[in-house]
This record gives structure tokens, C-alpha cells and sequence, in this order.
């Protein structure tokens, strides 16, 4: 079944003294677009994240926070970046001295300049964070995905029931179209009559005019390809795959042949009928945009 490329997933979990928190946030995009917000420290974990989520997300732009909260602190001091902490105190003098400033300015003033104290934590096992954090994001995303499930779920219905209203239209314009034939068939011979009065007609030449108007405003391959298109967007709605951008270009095909329909249509009601199927095209490009 198809999948929106909305979607919202969190997981918290406290795994080995530490309290590991993902979370994922997506909205509709070309391609698969990831950025992740991770502890500076855990760096590493950046790549490894992005791989994981794409492994199971095809496409959207996908934003991911993680946080990783160490319950035990024994092992991490607080240090002095003494190079920046004097760049910032020589530049404290320098703005007083300049501009006959009085110099209030102690330590916490200085320690409250970005990265001045530094933490400085015991080396950790990668592998093992990795780990952790892997089996919260896994949760995370069971979570996502269900969310971005339900949401095609609801496309599905809307998408299949615009869908069906076109193939209504496709039935309506197929009844009519040999009607408009006849019709131009009946106005011919009338017209004709008002002009030459009983005079007997040229029937050899009725007919090659009248085959002429059906040639022109014939719609069968048009229908026929509309049919076919139709059925192979239904058969992409059920598909687990991601088919968005599939979806799209055969919208663009199905649109391409209600406007050849209508530029052949010479009939009011028919008109009208691919005006509708417009109207519904529209509606389903629309929401295909949102499809993974």
C-alpha cells in the first residue's frame, strides 16, 4: 500500500545508563533528503543514521534529532579552553581600553563565551552507542512509518475514488461520442435540405463527409489509453513500493489524453465531462506530490 512522505516518529529508551531519545520528522520532496541533529561528541553517529533510516524510507525530506544523556558522570570533567578563554579576556581590555569602558568583568563572564569550558568525557565505545541508539531509532521508525501509512491509506481512498469518477466520465464520453456522429449526420442532411429543397442528395458524398467528421472526433484510442492508465495507477496504489514519481509522470499521460479528447470533441456535453475529469486530474497530481 502506498505511503505519505508526511510523517512523525519518537522513541525514548534507557539502555545501560544512558537515556537515548530519536526522533523523526518528513515532509514531501523530490528524493530522499536527510539532516540529523546529534550531540557534538557523537558525531559518528551521523552517517550511521542516515544509512539506517534510508534503508527503510525511499523518499522525503527527513529530519532527525538525537540525544544521548549519560546517567553516570563520574568520568567526565569540565576543562578551560585557556587559547580562547585569553582571546576572549585580551578582547574584553582591549573593547574597555578603546572605548573608556570599565573593566567589571570576571570569570563567569568569560566562561559564558561559547566553548570556553570544554567537557571532556572518558572515550566511548562506539560500537556500543551505535547499538543503542539503533535500537531506539528502530522504534522511532515503526512509528514513523505507521504514521506515514496511515496517511497513504487515506490517499488510497481519495486518489481511488477520483479515479473512479474519471473512468465514469471515460463511459460517458464512449456512449456519446458515436451519438455526435449521428447527430452531425442528421444536421448535414437537414441543413443540405433547407438549401436545395427536395432536390435528391449526392449520398455518396453525405457519407464521405459525415466519415470525415467521425474520423476527426473519434476518441476510441483515447479511451482505450485512458482505461489502461487508470488500471496501472490502481495497480501503483496497492504497491509497497515506493512509486510516487511513477505516479506522476502517469498522471501527466492521463492528462495528456483528456486534452487530446478534448480538442477533438465537437459536442457540448462531452465538453463538459472533460472539464470534470480535469477538475479530478488536478486533484489527483495534488495529492500523488505527498506519495513515496
Amino acid at each position: 500500500m502506498i505511503k505519505s512522505m508526511t510523517g512523525f516518529g519518537r522513541a525514548v529508551k534507557e539502555i545501560d545508563g544512558y537515556i537515548i531519545t530519536v526522533e523523526l520528522k518528513s515532509v514531501n520532496h523530490r528524493y530522499f533528503e536527510f539532516y540529523s541533529k546529534c550531540p557534538r561528541q557523537y558525531g559518528f553517529i551521523d552517517d550511521r543514521i542516515k544509512s539506517f533510516v534510508n534503508s527503510k524510507v525511499a523518499r522525503g525530506k527527513i529530519e532527525c534529532f538525537v540525544g544521548i544523556e549519560a546517567l553516570n558522570t563520574e568520568s567526565a570533567d569540565v576543562v578551560v579552553n585557556n587559547t580562547l578563554a585569553s582571546a576572549y579576556v585580551k578582547a574584553l581590555n582591549d573593547l574597555a581600553a578603546n572605548y573608556d569602558l570599565k573593566q567589571d568583568f570576571g570569570a563567569s563572564t568569560v566562561a559564558r563565551f561559547p566553548d570556553v569550558l570544554v567537557l571532556r568525557k572518558a572515550e566511548e565505545d562506539e560500537e556500543r552507542i551505535w547499538s543503542y541508539v539503533q535500537q531506539t531509532a528502530d522504534d522511532a521508525i515503526s512509528a514513523f512509518v505507521e504514521m506515514r501509512a496511515n496517511e497513504g491509506a487515506r490517499m488510497y481512498d481519495d486518489v481511488f475514488s477520483r479515479s473512479q469518477f474519471i473512468l465514469d466520465c471515460v463511459s460517458f464520453i464512449e456512449e456519446r461520442s458515436p451519438q455526435t456522429v449521428k447527430e452531425y449526420n442528421d444536421k448535414l442532411i437537414e441543413r443540405v435540405h433547407e438549401l436545395i429543397g427536395d432536390v435528391s442528395l449526392d449520398e455518396s458524398r453525405i457519407i464521405q463527409e459525415v466519415a470525415i467528421y467521425a474520423d476527426k472526433v473519434a476518441v476510441a484510442e483515447e479511451t482505450v489509453r485512458l482505461r489502461s492508465h487508470i488500471e496501472q495507477l490502481r495497480s501503483f496504489l496497492k504497491s509497497d513500493e515506493a512509486v510516487g514519481r511513477k505516479m506522476d509522470f502517469l498522471v501527466q499521460e492521463i492528462n495528456r489524453e483528456a486534452n487530446t479528447i478534448g480538442s477533438k470533441c465537437n459536442d457540448v456535453e462531452i465538453a463538459r465531462k472533460v472539464v470534470d475529469m480535469k477538475a479530478e486530474i488536478e486533484k489527483i497530481r495534488e495529492q500523488i506530490q505527498n506519495i513515496e
